[in-house]
């Protein structure tokens, strides 16, 4: 496993490269090299509104303020990440991992530089591979959560942003119920606290073009979450099946008995499931 190609672990929508922590020690005791990083429009990169913290909070302001990170979109995230690779890996292909939305952006990823990709492995995570949008999955037959509905506290074409207020302890029980609802109050606390309150929504928006040659080429994995609030698992599934449509080799699928976050509940279990993605590489 030492000379196993770096993973590179990519987050979802509000969180960052904090909540791989757990996993990234699971995978250093497998002897395998990893590093997560923030998503264009997020952690160090995404700045959050000012009116988050204005005292008194001013929830009109917060639900009107136009987004510091309105203008990233899929394809401008896309080319951070790659880049991103680039360094990580030195050149050499990575194995990717995308949690959620952050599905979206490493798809995109594995069209625009294939060659950079050795592998990528879904983790309950958006894989609009059909031409689609990821938005439109939000209100296909598969997806019966209304999760995220709850949780957006303003018009995200007005903001330019999906934005939530981990601050108002109303919707602390949502957060825990959509995100976390396999971990401890604890752990749970301390992860909504370090959720960001905007995800860019022109991330969801934008359709990707997808081709059997380049993306279709990378070996695919996916990880379904069995207790998923957020992306029911016949959602997951379908994104499954609509990647073998376009994959040249039928996706790797494994099935774990966690939350949306297994990083956090389950991360021993997502280490071996990533780990287990390594061996299909191309040998450098």
């Amino acid at each position: 496993m030492h000379d196993s190609p770096p993973v590179v672990l990519v987050h979802g929508f509000w969180h960052g490269s904090w909540c791989w922590s757990p996993v990234t020690e699971q995978l250093a005791a497998l002897g395998v090299a990893s590093v997560a990083v923030d998503m264009d429009g997020h952690g160090l990169r995404g700045p959050a509104p000012r009116s988050r913290w204005s005292r008194p909070f001013d929830a009109a302001a917060f639900a009107t303020e136009p987004s510091p990170v309105a203008g990233v979109t899929a394809s401008s995230a896309a080319a951070v990440l790659a880049d991103q690779i680039r360094t990580i890996g030195a050149g050499r292909p990575c194995l990717v991992v995308a949690h959620s939305m952050g599905g979206v952006v490493a798809t995109a990823v594995a069209e625009l530089v294939p060659e950079l990709v050795g592998g990528l492995v879904y983790v309950a995570a958006f894989a609009p591979v059909s031409g689609l949008p990821a938005v439109h999955y939000t209100t296909c037959p598969e997806n019966t959560s209304d999760s995220l509905d709850r949780l957006v506290a303003a018009g995200p074409a007005r903001v330019g942003a999906m934005r939530i207020d981990t601050g108002d302890p109303e919707r602390r029980d949502l957060l825990k119920e959509a995100f976390y609802n396999d971990l401890d109050d604890r752990t749970a606390d301390a992860a909504i606290a370090l959720l960001g309150t905007d995800a860019p929504a022109g991330i969801p928006i934008e359709p990707l073009t997808l081709t059997p040659e380049r993306y279709g080429s990378v070996p695919h994995s996916y990880v379904v979450c069995g207790r998923d609030n957020v992306l029911p698992v016949a959602l997951q599934l379908r994104f499954v099946k609509e990647i073998d449509a376009v994959s040249a080799t039928p996706t790797t699928v494994t099935e774990l008995d966690s939350s949306h976050s297994p990083f956090l509940s389950r991360p021993a279990a997502l280490a071996d499931a990533i780990a287990a993605a390594l061996p299909a590489l191309p040998p450098e």
